[in-house]
């Protein structure tokens, strides 16, 4: 990937992401999900020095990573990604986005919960400031004025550079920004929904929202959990040798729809030389609000296919094929 491709490929809101985060756009996102699950700490610091090597300037990880897993208590992926950081000298060309409200020690969006998970991410990946600090949950516990008024103390202090919502509904967004504007907050200036070829539910009132307040999209979810890379095609492949833990979530797309749009990938893959999943994310980064699809990678075999998603152009033709292939049923 050369500078001036990923350049190219730059969407207005990566465009304006990437210049309030200050680092070199480029439109794809490292999930750091992973990191500490299903990827050891080696293999972490493999897939994050190949994902920078490949042009990639930001990564996406969360305190509660992972605690899901049996014998962890969250924040293992802020953890390593501290530690690879510590081991590099290029801190101020990275953007590193992390999120509060689940980790089991900081749960919740009250005020006092959100400084003190804040501190505890900040010394957990050995850096001085967050650079994109979502809201991971709603918590409809809190007045939205406490929550968004912790977060942008947080910007005031140097501690976050910018702030962001994930997984919040439309009319909830439209409340954060009446907050906002009553009380002089700062604005966030980025969304993070569940988006990806077979799941565009965001297409409705959640982008009409982030039209509307320039809220730059980083989807997760972008392969939906590995269907959209062509990994499962029927119910065998859900408990193949090497099927990622997250397979089973991928049995709810093995239905007609599911086969139409990789039947739609495959061919467009094929004219293209590509893997799948480059098709699948080049078309989720070409929609309107899109800053850039965030995907994970458990190795380094996984990352060239992403990474390619960054300069791959498709056709109006092949993006409408998609489009009709994938297509909601009440559409």
């Amino acid at each position: 990937m050369t500078e001036s491709s990923a350049i190219a490929a730059t969407s207005p809101a990566l465009a304006r992401l990437a210049e309030t985060l200050g680092v070199r756009p480029f439109p794809l996102a490292l999930g750091g999900n992973v990191f500490g699950w299903t990827a050891d700490e080696a293999g972490s610091f493999e897939v994050l020095d190949a994902f920078v090597a490949g042009g990639g300037t930001l990564l996406d990880t969360a305190d509660g990573y992972s605690h899901w897993v049996p014998g962890h208590t969250g924040g293992e992926s802020e953890t390593i990604i501290g530690r690879w950081l510590a081991g590099r000298s290029d801190r101020d060309e990275l953007a590193i986005a992390s999120k509060v409200s689940t980790h089991p020690e900081f749960a919740g969006l009250s005020a006092a919960n959100i400084r003190a998970a804040a501190d505890a991410s900040l010394t957990r990946l050995g850096t001085d400031r967050i650079d994109l600090y979502y809201a991971h949950f709603d918590d409809e516990s809190v007045p939205l004025e406490e929550t968004v008024g912790a977060l942008s103390a947080l910007v005031d202090a140097g501690k976050v550079r910018a702030i962001a919502i994930s997984n919040y509904t439309p009319e909830r967004i439209d409340e954060w920004f009446r907050v906002t504007a009553e009380n002089g907050f700062h604005r966030a200036v980025a969304l993070q929904p569940h988006y990806n070829l077979v799941e565009r539910e965001f297409e409705g009132a959640l982008r009409e929202r982030a039209e509307r307040e320039g809220l730059a999209v980083l989807p997760y979810f972008s392969l939906a959990k590995g269907f959209l890379a062509g990994k499962y095609r029927a119910a065998a492949d859900l408990e193949a040798p090497g099927a990622s833990v997250r397979a089973g979530g991928a049995a709810e797309y093995l239905d007609d729809r599911g086969r139409a749009v990789l039947s739609a990938l495959d061919e467009i893959a094929a004219a293209h030389g590509v893997e799948v999943a480059t098709v699948s994310l080049a078309w989720l980064r070409s929609r309107p609000t899109v800053a850039a699809p965030i995907a994970s990678a458990r190795t380094t075999a996984q990352l060239p296919a992403l990474l390619a998603s960054a300069e791959l152009e498709l056709t109006p033709a092949e993006l409408a094929a998609l489009d009709a292939a994938s297509a909601p049923a009440s559409a």
